[in-house]
């Protein structure tokens, strides 16, 4: 099946880029995309009532079906009726968060690329509307897991645009995210990294914005 962007542009899914990692079924983890990880951690926060966080469906306009067989049909070409936002998006504690998950094979950096500017756009109106907004990134190569509040990504993205690099350097996430290590159930606890986040002292916050 074809699917294209508003503009027309095709859609290359991400296991066609070399994103995508194998599943390896000899182990439960290995080879598990970063969506997997955070689809069965949702699931976990889900049915132990800790949060209500979902994958945001993608609106898709279909412009062509073929019918194989009378009780089959077969989508061959399809649109994104809109621009996609960011992957996530729920609620917890009474806070509402929306987040964009990012994989990377780089070792020593994060791609700027992998993110739009309508993405960050969004994160932003999010956050003045007292959203919480930030990205789950995985270095896949390292195998590490790491949350960064938009509030630091935004300041690398204003660099980017004001000519400086166009990437985020591994040190710096390392910096300015709190690291998730992996675990059993739930996979991926991001929201003890989100709490760990928010109860930061203010004058850490201050010193880090000063020196970024």
């Amino acid at each position: 099946m074809t699917i294209r962007y508003p503009n027309g542009k095709k859609y290359v899914p991400a296991q066609q880029t070399g994103n995508r990692q194998k599943t390896n079924l000899s182990f439960s983890n290995r080879g598990k995309t970063l969506e997997d990880e955070l689809n069965e951690t949702n699931d976990y926060y889900l049915a132990n009532d800790l949060a209500v966080i979902h994958k945001k469906p993608v609106p898709i306009q279909i412009v062509h079906v073929k019918y194989p067989a009378r009780s089959a049909a077969v989508i061959t070409e399809a649109y994104f009726r809109s621009p996609s936002t960011t992957d996530y998006n729920g609620v917890w504690n009474g806070k509402y968060i929306d987040f964009e998950a990012k994989e990377t094979k780089n070792r020593t950096s994060f791609p700027l690329q992998n993110i739009h500017e309508h993405q960050v756009d969004h994160m932003k109106k999010v956050t003045e509307q007292d959203g919480i907004a930030f990205l789950l990134l995985k270095f896949t190569s390292l195998d590490r897991y790491f949350m960064l509040s938009f509030e630091y990504f935004e300041k690398k993205w204003e660099r980017m645009l004001a000519g400086g690099r166009k990437s985020i350097t591994l040190s710096e996430v390392e910096e300015l995210s709190i690291e998730i290590s992996p675990g059993f159930n739930p996979r991926l606890d991001y929201l003890a990294a989100l709490d760990s986040l928010l109860k930061k002292p203010e004058t850490e916050t201050i010193e880090r914005q000063e020196n970024l």
